[in-house]
């Protein structure tokens, strides 16, 4: 098989070193692809969202499956386009991706299929969101309703901070991403992440996973796109996961289908583990990035069949046989530890030099995923974005996992990066 992974991050470099290792696959493409991704298979610089060309570099190669990593391709109709050609997609159309690229669109859906989640209002008004802001109580959760590469959630503590918030994003603040807020009801509770591999009827359940939002250590500081992550999360018991597809998952799914917009590809839930029970935080049609890094690392067995039956359906028939072919039963315990620019999340520096990168990747069940990353004129490896490596160990226990990627971590040469060093802390020994 020839399978093309769309994207460029640390989640597509996983996602394409796993898909690399199935016995099905001979060649891997990637697009755009990062330094790290090349040593998988050959990348082509070409912008998914550039529908046109996307379209033509699929017909020169005609893959077998095309594995969309990122969102912005998905909202734009790739997936669409692809698959008005004939192609297997693994990856939810535009419609059904719109539960990641308009929150508003999600939360109106989980109202209709009675899910769980936070009381909310939705906005293009600037004073009638301000008005709702007087009949509620602090903390305030400001969310942009479109993409804003997981920047868009400000959580405010004071009714001052919440209208200056309001107003900044209503005004141009994550441009016309936020030309729609969602204003929330905070809730209580720790947070985890559910993968959801769906063809629109059957559903595998992979390990949950959780990440660390937080820039800061303690997790304080601005939002960011992820700062580390592991898998399993504890807190998601047998139990809770048994409410999460009885609550969530399946009336999301069938009620999709029912609507006519069947979700085929991963359905990420973002979960608030409350003393009513689980939640939903958020929805994403896509891998969670860095949680993506952890699953992949963990599972000893083959990806690709899981993939391929829902880009085309059946997976409620083989779903015994695919759980087995993954070794999901043998998932390993994973954790990864994010290498981001100083600076990140808001402005940072470009094209520092970093060093140690194969030697980190040489601990024993070390590998590093890159993400932001670029070769200079001289074929160093340098810096190319706010979050650049994903450090990603796996072991036999959380703490041997931790253990192993902290350790990898300190053999990465590079004055310019910083990351945290309690991920894992609820649950860390």
């Amino acid at each position: 098989m020839k399978i093309m992974v769309i994207g460029s991050g640390g989640r597509e470099h996983a996602l394409a070193w796993k898909i690399r290792q199935s016995a099905l696959v001979d060649e891997v493409f990637c697009v755009p692809g990062n330094p790290g991704m090349d040593s998988v298979g050959p990348c082509f610089d070409v912008d998914p969202t550039d529908i046109q060309n996307m379209q033509e570099l699929v017909l020169q190669i005609v893959p077998d499956l095309v594995v969309v990593g990122p969102e912005a391709p998905l909202a734009a109709g790739l997936s669409d386009a692809l698959r008005a050609r004939g192609f297997d997609v693994f990856g939810p159309s535009q419609r059904a991706s719109q539960l990641e690229s308009s929150k508003g669109f999600a939360k109106d859906l989980m109202a209709k299929y009675d899910i769980p989640t936070a009381a909310y209002g939705r906005f293009t008004d600037l004073t009638a969101a301000l008005d709702y802001l007087e009949t509620q109580s602090p903390p305030y959760v400001i969310k942009a309703d479109g993409l804003a590469a997981g920047k868009g959630v400000v959580i405010c503590q004071s009714l001052e901070e919440a209208e200056n918030e309001v107003e900044a994003m209503m005004t141009g603040k994550f441009g016309d991403a936020s030309s729609e807020i969602v204003i929330e009801e905070f809730m209580e509770g720790e947070e985890a992440s559910i993968f959801v591999l769906t063809d629109g009827e059957g559903a595998i359940y992979l390990p949950a996973a959780q990440d660390h939002k937080r820039v800061g250590e303690g997790d304080t500081g601005l939002n960011t796109g992820g700062m580390g992550a592991y898998a399993p999360a504890p807190v998601v018991t047998p139990r809770l996961l048994e409410l999460v597809q009885t609550l969530i998952a399946e009336p999301l799914i069938t009620g999709m289908t029912e609507d006519d917009m069947p979700y085929q590809g991963v359905l990420y839930i973002g979960i608030m583990v409350t003393d009513q029970g689980p939640k939903v935080v958020e929805f994403n049609a896509r891998f969670g990035d860095p949680e993506c890094q952890v699953l992949m690392a963990g599972l000893p067995g083959d990806i690709v069949p899981a993939l391929l039956t829902c880009a085309t359906g059946g997976l409620a028939l083989g779903h015994r046989q695919i759980t087995d072919m993954m070794g999901l039963q043998s998932f390993q315990p994973s954790a990864t530890v994010v290498f981001a620019a100083n600076g990140y999340p808001e402005a940072y520096v470009k094209g520092e030099v970093i060093r140690g990168v194969d030697e980190a990747g040489a601990v024993e069940g070390v590998m590093v995923f890159q993400a932001g990353t670029d070769l200079d004129d001289t074929g160093q490896l340098v810096s190319n974005g706010g979050r650049v490596l994903a450090i990603t160990a796996t072991g036999d226990t959380l703490n041997e996992a931790f253990s192993k990627a902290y350790a990898g971590v300190n053999h990465v040469d590079w004055p310019g990066g910083f990351y945290r060093r309690d991920i894992g802390w609820r649950v860390r020994q």
